[in-house]
């Protein structure tokens, strides 16, 4: 199964903030242990920067730690990249966030199987199935032992 997660989720756990850390963190365990492919788009990466800086303010060397965050979630994630065709097609996705229709324009073309966000409100007009993160899940198997 393959999942588009929202920077939102990202972000949630990686500031553990409640009281979306636990079934955040439980996703990124399922990623972890390959009972999912968990995606992140290439376009996210960068606000994901963004966020890990503020989560370090006046620490010595934030870029140094934002990037060691970043490169834990691309050893973790596949990247899907964002192309021109998903910038153009997001025009024609009405759902009044442009960038989440740049993340719903590259989940169609990735073929995603779920996009996982905390506000399922901003993604109505996805045809890609758009889940909370506790309505997700249900949907994970527990992982078979040998």
């Amino acid at each position: 199964m393959k999942v588009l997660l929202d920077t939102n989720v990202v972000i949630d756990v990686l500031q553990k903030r409640d009281p979306w850390f636990k079934a955040g963190k439980t996703i990124f365990l399922a990623v972890a242990n390959r009972q999912i492919t968990g995606c992140l788009t290439a376009k996210q990466i960068a606000g994901i920067h963004f966020f890990s800086c503020k989560q370090f303010p006046g620490a010595e060397n934030v870029d140094a730690k934002a990037r060691k965050v970043i490169s834990t979630l691309l050893g973790l994630f596949e990247i899907l990249d964002t192309k021109g065709e998903d910038c153009q097609n997001a025009i024609g996705i009405e759902n009044g966030d442009y960038e989440d229709a740049i993340l719903i324009s590259t989940a169609q073309r990735e073929k995603v199987d779920f996009i996982i966000t905390r506000n399922p409100q901003d993604f109505l007009c996805s045809s890609v199935p758009v889940l909370s993160p506790d309505e997700f899940l249900p949907r994970l198997q527990p992982k078979e032992t040998e």
